[in-house]
């Protein structure tokens, strides 16, 4: 593999974890969100992701070294997640129903803190793929002097 498909299956892991970040961000604004406009509390979302071949470049096709196909990762779509509610009772809100309780977005905070952190190491760790790539390209191209 040459130091440039490095990079781009690097570079699609950084459009993943961008959108994944996005997402997040999106379910950490909406935490408080009791009346969407389809008349529902938000539904946390999340990011299905899948492998993706990579493209194949001119060189590629000339010489065909590698036996397995090269994989980038691609957001397949973003999805509501289901389940219940968080119930609170708060019979002076706008929203409660009639027995005086709120239902609130099945968002956790928690869970999406981790998600948030675990999205920003994988997005660094590819940059420091990218880095090391071309930190690579540049000793080989002093050695060819």
């Amino acid at each position: 593999m040459d130091l440039l498909t490095a990079m781009d299956v690097s570079a699609t892991g950084m459009v993943a974890q961008r959108v994944r970040l996005n997402v997040i961000s999106m379910n950490l604004a909406n935490v408080h969100t009791t009346r969407t406009e389809a008349g529902t509390p938000y539904r946390r979302r999340s990011v299905i992701f899948r492998s993706s071949p990579m493209e194949r470049s001119f060189q590629k096709t000339l010489d065909d070294q590698l036996s397995q196909e090269l994989q980038g990762v691609k957001v397949v779509r973003i999805e509501k997640r289901g389940g219940d509610f968080n119930k609170v009772f708060d019979p002076s809100h706008p929203d409660a129903d009639e027995s005086g309780y709120v239902s609130y977005p099945n968002v956790n905070l928690v869970e999406e803190m981790v998600g948030m952190l675990q999205a920003s190491r994988s997005y660094e760790a590819n940059v420091s793929a990218i880095k090391a790539a071309k930190d690579m390209a540049l000793k080989a191209l002093e050695i060819g002097r």
